[in-house]
């Protein structure tokens, strides 16, 4: 089952689940409400309103998200561990030894009103002149430390001033804009096994392919489990959280986001995520 975040054009928010590109809405409860109930699959089924499904195409999709955190994991896959050492050369030890060390880099990434949605405009920052989208994979974790469902994330991030410094990954990873999610989110259950999840990173320019890459989560380092268990060390999270679990795929170090492309992220299991890019 995938649950979406739809604004009506009277301006109400519901909540619907998404059957062959239309949305049956449910009765008026928050995202919040069905994610972190006992079986969210079955109150959702409980709340599933009678009236015809609506085309997603004649509704406003929003990121599926209420008032969770939105946390990060780096240096999860081989590929961004090389991508780091060779964007911070005075530091480039630091990414090896957190790559192979027991505890992750966990990190604080954006607030709800700063996250994004489909069809929204990602970021970049007007002090950057190296930007890259990041796509991962989104864990829903619910205010009992447990997975929920999947969601796409980008984790718009820049490399130079990251770079520079790693003091500096907060200026890089937190602004508004940095953080988009969605279209869906797929419950737990009905999400594949992860070594048949594949994700794809698709960045369109002036209507021509610029950059096409992709991975497998087969290729990450690190369970969603084990990521989950060190976010909530010592940690609580009272309206849930937000997870993305590191990228593997990273466009080459002559590339940069500008302004007006298109950032196509596309996840096994979940479905497309797109944005236009905007200057800070």
């Amino acid at each position: 089952m995938q649950l979406c975040k739809v604004q009506l054009r009277s301006g109400d928010i519901r909540i619907g689940v998404v059957i062959d590109g239309q949305a049956q809405l449910l009765a008026p409860r928050s995202l919040s409400e069905v994610l972190h109930a006992e079986d969210p699959a079955g109150t959702a089924r409980a709340l599933l309103g009678v009236g015809p499904p609506i085309p997603l195409a004649d509704l406003t999709l929003l990121p599926p998200i209420d008032r969770q955190e939105v946390w990060a994991a780096g240096v999860t896959y081989k590929r961004s561990r090389e991508a780091r050492e060779r964007e911070s050369a005075g530091a480039a030890r630091f990414y090896d030894l957190v790559y192979n060390a027991d505890r992750p880099e966990l990190f604080f990434k954006a607030t709800a009103p700063r996250v994004v949605g489909p069809g929204q405009r990602v970021r970049v920052r007007r002090d950057s002149r190296w930007s890259v989208p990041e796509p991962e994979v989104a864990l829903v974790i619910s205010p009992r430390l447990t997975i929920v469902g999947y969601s796409i994330g980008n984790d718009v991030s820049a490399r130079d001033i990251e770079g520079e410094n790693p003091l500096y990954l907060p200026q890089a990873k937190v602004y508004d804009g940095a953080c988009a999610l969605g279209p869906v989110i797929t419950l737990a259950q009905a999400m594949p096994p992860k070594e048949q999840v594949a994700i794809r990173l698709t960045i369109e320019r002036a209507g021509r392919v610029v950059f096409d890459g992709s991975t497998s989560l087969a290729a990450m380092k690190r369970t969603f489990e084990d990521l989950v268990n060190w976010l909530g060390r010592d940690n609580s999270f009272p309206n849930g959280a937000i997870l993305l679990t590191g990228t593997g795929v990273v466009p080459p170090d002559d590339f940069t986001l500008a302004a007006g492309d298109a950032v196509h992220i596309d996840v096994t299991g979940i479905g497309r995520l797109s944005n236009v890019v905007e200057q800070g």
